[in-house]
């Protein structure tokens, strides 16, 4: 995957996968800009709430363990999770990706957007992805838009979480399934799905898939 101009490279990353798989660590490039971490905000936020990390994984069936990595920036949840966080804590998955000025409209150029890589970090199995936010600074969005890249991966996990998910294929062919159903897509095809459902989407064959993806979730 080329680097756009004016983008820092990613670090070295194996193959990718979906969105919602449970089992990979995952890492934001490093920024400048933006010092105010994920782990940091989940833990202010949590806080503010008068949540302990147990009182969190209650919530969210995320393990207690893993938050605290989390909260210590080591490890960062797939977005499935952040949904779960998100609902936990009364808050917009949006602030945890982007918690800066809230604009009425954003528009985001193709040599503008911000690469976030999620990778496996000490283990043997295949997985992680590489995706881009299409609206980082939207205010109040219900809507989460993304491009990612998948790879061919070894998780099979389902995840199931709030909202809904639509994806176009754009590159590649990518296999989606939904409860008991397996769907195979290529490039010009579309699924919309239900979240609440098991699910779990992944790249089919040796070559990388590119898709757009967008993430539903209604309210706080």
């Amino acid at each position: 995957m080329n680097t756009r101009k004016g983008q820092k490279t990613p670090r070295s990353l194996p193959p990718d996968d979906y969105l919602t798989d449970p089992a990979a660590l995952a890492a934001f490039p490093e920024s400048e800009e933006a010092p105010d971490t994920l782990g940091k905000r989940i833990s202010r936020i949590r806080d503010q709430r008068g949540l302990s990390v147990e009182d969190l994984a209650s919530r969210t069936g995320i393990d207690a363990r893993l938050l605290s990595k989390l909260e210590s920036d080591d490890y960062t949840p797939p977005l499935g999770e952040l949904i779960r966080l998100g609902k936990a804590l009364e808050m917009k998955m949006g602030y945890f990706i982007s918690p800066g000025a809230a604009k009425p409209y954003t528009v985001v150029r193709a040599t503008q957007r911000q690469t976030v890589a999620r990778f496996a970090s000490g283990t043997k199995v295949r997985h992680g992805y590489v995706y881009e936010s299409l609206a980082p600074e939207k205010g109040d969005r219900n809507m989460e838009p993304f491009i990612v890249t998948m790879r061919p991966s070894d998780i099979q996990e389902t995840s199931t979480h709030d909202g809904q998910e639509f994806i176009y294929v754009l590159e590649g062919r990518m296999e989606a399934r939904i409860g008991e159903a397996c769907e195979l897509l290529e490039p010009g095809d579309a699924i919309y799905y239900d979240s609440t459902m098991p699910h779990r989407v992944s790249c089919q064959g040796d070559r990388p898939t590119s898709i757009l993806a967008v993430l539903y979730t209604a309210g706080k």
